[in-house]
């Protein structure tokens, strides 16, 4: 994402953005089985918690 395009975000959809960066690497992991299903699922759920991210949302 450019800068420009980043700084006319809204801070909820920079959060946004940001949750979908990391589950987007948390995917990565998994599929490279450098983490567990285990891990990925409470990752994944911390992840929506620590953000604000409900099951609809995503």
């Amino acid at each position: 994402m450019e800068r420009r395009d980043w700084e006319k975000l809204s801070y909820a959809e920079k959060n946004r953005q940001l949750f979908f960066e990391q589950k987007e690497l948390l995917d990565t992991f998994l599929e490279h089985h450098a983490i567990t299903r285990e891990q990925y699922d409470k990752s994944y759920g911390d992840l929506k918690m620590k953000m604000g991210i409900n099951e609809d949302d995503s």
